[in-house]
């Protein structure tokens, strides 16, 4: 059963979002690999670690990643997770550092 709560997430908070990639090679990072028609593509997921930068009207974040680029998503979308502890520590390097996401 899926809970349709809504999730608060607050300025500086470390989330992980599921992208999904498609190209003719996946790198060591991606997961679940289906090969496309004829295997000339690959479909696949990587996870990116990011941190919330801003909260917007309308239940929109904007989000920030470790080279400082900006991506605006819903708040409530099924890819976006919090990081849980183990891959707040296990993954440290990857979330973008503190001075990255300040105003």
């Amino acid at each position: 059963m899926i809970s349709n709560k809504k999730r608060k997430l607050t300025i500086g908070t470390r989330v992980v979002y599921r992208k999904q990639k498609l190209s003719s090679a996946p790198g060591r990072r991606a997961r679940a690999i289906r090969p496309q028609a004829k295997g000339e593509q690959y479909l696949y997921f990587v996870e990116k670690y990011w941190t919330v930068k801003e909260t917007h009207e309308g239940g929109t974040i904007t989000l920030t990643t470790r080279r400082g680029k900006e991506r605006r998503i819903a708040a409530d979308d099924p890819a976006l997770r919090p990081a849980n502890i183990w891959e707040r520590w296990r993954y440290r390097n990857r979330f973008p550092q503190p001075s990255n996401h300040q105003v």
